[in-house]
């Protein structure tokens, strides 16, 4: 069994967190849960993301809103942001 992802949270990402609808942040803790268990989980809809965002990465909480994230050495993500589907893409180019 593949070992356990460790989650580790960006500057300002439990910030970010408050700006999502009550429901949206009861989903984002299941998804981490998963994201722990398998960062490629069907469930997350897990993308990787391309130039000039090469070597991070997007998962879907609803529809209209997303978590960027990274991978640190080995079994280690980084959380960067939250946001809308509209605006994360241009906030994770100035991370």
């Amino acid at each position: 069994m593949p070992a356990r992802n460790e989650i580790v949270y960006g500057k300002g990402f439990l910030k970010d967190t408050n700006a999502l609808p009550k429901e949206a942040k009861q989903k984002l803790a299941w998804l981490i849960e998963i994201l722990a268990e398998n960062s490629l989980d069907s469930r997350l809809h897990t993308k990787p993301l391309e130039p000039p965002l090469k070597g991070k990465y997007s998962f879907r909480i609803t529809r209209d809103w997303r978590v960027g994230f990274k991978f640190l050495s080995g079994n280690h993500i980084q959380l960067l942001v939250v946001d809308h589907r509209s605006k994360i893409y241009r906030r994770m180019e100035r991370l």
